[in-house]
């Protein structure tokens, strides 16, 4: 039987067992280097990540930046991809380590020239302006309250990976997470309300 037709045929239990079957389909036609496979899983993945590497970046332009060099790993290291997780899976990882890596050297940049504030300005505007909604009040959160807010609160990574995945203790990204539930309520006003 034809894998599509078998695609048809197989019962998925579960909502997202369909797109894993057609992501491994076009991840194996991709590793033998058909684009067009690529195409595919780039279309049915380019909105979660670029909604991940938002969210860690805090800024659309880096977000953005931080998506592309996300599939162009993920084509170069698709042929050495081993099934062991989902494809998704593997693409978030990816993205998060795209994130971290230009943060990173940012942060380094940021310290090389400490005379320079303009870096600054744009951040401190973020964090400064009142936001407008949940997604501004997010970016605006400090770089490793904001990256464990995502990871754990939104992507439902276990706080044994945030630490793997950062580099920090599991109870580090217990208080991380803490202190961002706890910084997002300030800023949206929920402060005395349970918090």
């Amino acid at each position: 039987m034809q894998a599509a037709a078998m695609a048809e045929a197989v019962d998925f239990p579960e909502a997202g067992a369909r797109e894993a079957f057609e992501d491994a389909r076009a991840v194996e036609a991709a590793a033998r280097g058909d684009r067009r496979a690529f195409e595919r899983l780039y279309r049915r993945h380019v909105g979660r990540v670029h909604a991940l590497c938002l969210r860690l970046a805090g800024h659309r332009e880096t977000a953005e930046d931080c998506v592309q060099e996300c599939f162009v790993a993920a084509w170069r290291a698709l042929p050495t991809f081993e099934s062991r997780s989902r494809f998704s899976t593997w693409l978030h990882r990816i993205a998060v380590n795209s994130v971290l890596a230009r943060q990173r050297g940012l942060a380094a940049r940021l310290e090389s020239s400490a005379g320079d504030d303009e870096g600054l300005l744009d951040r401190r505007a973020v964090e400064d302006a009142p936001p407008l909604d949940i997604e501004a009040a997010i970016a605006a959160l400090p770089d490793g309250a904001r990256h464990v807010l995502v990871l754990v609160g939104l992507y439902g990574f276990s706080h044994e990976e945030v630490s793997s995945e950062l580099g920090i203790a599991v109870g580090t990204s217990k208080a991380q997470l803490h202190r961002a539930r706890r910084l997002l309520a300030t800023r949206l006003g929920l402060a005395g309300e349970g918090t």
